[in-house]
């Protein structure tokens, strides 16, 4: 199976490529970035996308967008995507080329925070609203551009799920000056950025006489990108549509 690598120059584009190249029955066909870009073994996206079967791409939400869109167009290749920070138009640009392409999109593709998404959505279901404040920590490098993280958001609709809710009804984002009380149900998020930290995430359920938190920390970039390449897998030869890691994991019944 071909792959090919959006991003190439980037770090999560450069840690994808090595993770391509130590896998058996895999081959990097094409790496390519801006088209001002300059790197050995660079190609146009044109020609990146005729050599490959599958497209990986941890890019921004506007590059993935025209890239999602370029590949509907010509009917493929299929396309993982781990970008974040889209906003709502970005997501129905994306699920209108998935009509005619296999793409998997996700906020994250690391088996434990897949795992853990499943426990807090347990959690959320078993633990109510009116004795558990829940809230969601995470923490990225310096450099990361969207708040909150992709998969913070996914760890809130996990939650939101779970107690059966829409998380855009129920989510708090920021807190300053005189909030008053927390309403009962809030899933309140908080953010951190800096250093090199390449990903930390937490949820923790808060009662008047105990508190439990659930979380993950990534450890290497090279996680992510392994598993990138295990649904670059999964989704060549798949039929159109727009999946996620739950999808790819089995996750999704």
């Amino acid at each position: 199976m071909r792959i090919a690598v959006a991003g190439a120059l980037g770090r999560m584009g450069q840690a994808v490529s090595k993770a391509a190249e130590k896998e058996p029955g895999l081959s990097l066909a094409a790496g390519f970035d801006r088209p001002d870009a300059e790197g050995a073994g660079l190609m146009s996206q044109d020609a990146a996308l005729a050599e490959a079967d599958v497209v990986i791409d941890f890019t921004n939400p506007a590059a993935s967008v025209a890239l999602a869109e370029a590949c509907a167009a010509r009917g493929g290749p299929a396309l993982v995507i781990g970008s974040t920070g889209f906003d709502a138009a970005q997501i129905t640009a994306i699920a209108e080329a998935s009509k005619k392409l296999a793409i998997v999109r996700a906020g994250n593709f690391s088996l434990g925070v897949n795992m853990l998404m499943g426990l807090v959505e347990e959690a959320a279901r078993r633990l109510g609203p009116d004795d558990y404040d829940l809230e969601i920590f995470e923490a990225h490098h310096r450099r990361k551009i969207d708040a909150p993280s992709g998969t913070a958001l996914m760890l809130g609709e996990a939650a939101a799920r779970g107690r059966n809710v829409e998380l855009g009804k129920v989510a708090r984002h920021a807190r300053d000056g005189i909030t008053g009380p927390r309403p009962a149900g809030e899933i309140g998020f908080s953010v951190m950025r800096g250093g090199d930290v390449i990903g930390e995430h937490s949820v923790t359920f808060a009662a008047d006489d105990e508190i439990l938190t659930l979380s993950h920390s990534a450890r290497d970039r090279g996680l992510f990108a392994r598993g990138a390449v295990v649904a670059a897998r999964w989704v060549a030869g798949r039929p159109p549509g727009e999946y996620d890691m739950r999808d790819v994991l089995g996750f999704s019944g």
